[in-house]
């Protein structure tokens, strides 16, 4: 059974992320962007998708957090679909709702090949202490196109604007738990295909 572990670094005139996931992990996270809500977040999706990651964010906040919140997306679905390798064994689907108070989140993913997000959420206010939650759209966006998924993400229900963040990053940890896991029954390819 190989370790699937992958490390990516971005670099531009922008930004520079470094991310290493373990997809066979505990949930641990070690993660500095200069942005505490988007961390708690990052959090989240270890802690609930039993991946172990590391995130080193280091972008111009100076000019607004959107560099930084899109590429630490793109590194991570690179790191992801450089962990996951030719997905043979893996379940492909995974799907989460889960609830926080009164707001309610799912999310739905499938280790596809194609890059598609289809991102449903009316947020209760734009930001969340000082993070415009409008960067979580570049986010998934940026995750999507790299990690080479489909990916849906919808916020059923809420009024308060943490909550309805908290449980989309919760499902889409637990999503990926679910897609991820290794099917003990086969090691080919979840695909008529033969090939994702």
């Amino acid at each position: 059974m190989t370790d699937r572990k992958a490390s990516k670094t971005r670099e531009t005139l922008e930004t520079r992320i470094d991310v290493a996931v373990n997809l066979d992990g505990s949930g641990t996270a070690d993660i500095a962007t200069g942005l505490p809500f988007f961390e708690h977040m990052l959090d989240q999706v270890a802690r609930h998708g039993r991946i172990d990651l590391e995130v080193d964010a280091r972008g111009d906040l100076d000019v607004d957090a959107h560099h930084t919140v899109e590429d630490v997306g793109i590194t991570l679905g690179q790191a992801i679909a450089d962990a996951v390798g030719d997905k043979r064994g893996i379940f492909r689907y995974g799907h989460a709702y889960v609830p926080l108070d009164e707001a309610l989140s799912r999310v739905v993913i499938d280790f596809s090949g194609r890059p598609g997000l289809e991102y449903d959420v009316a947020f209760s206010r734009a930001r969340v202490g000082t993070f415009d939650v409008d960067l979580l759209h570049e986010f998934f966006q940026g995750f999507v196109n790299h990690a080479q998924v489909t990916l849906h993400v919808d916020n059923l229900k809420g009024s308060n604007a943490h909550h309805q963040a908290e449980t989309i990053f919760k499902a889409f940890g637990r999503a990926l738990r679910m897609a991820l896991q290794r099917d003990p029954r086969t090691e080919d390819a979840p695909s008529t295909k033969g090939s994702l």
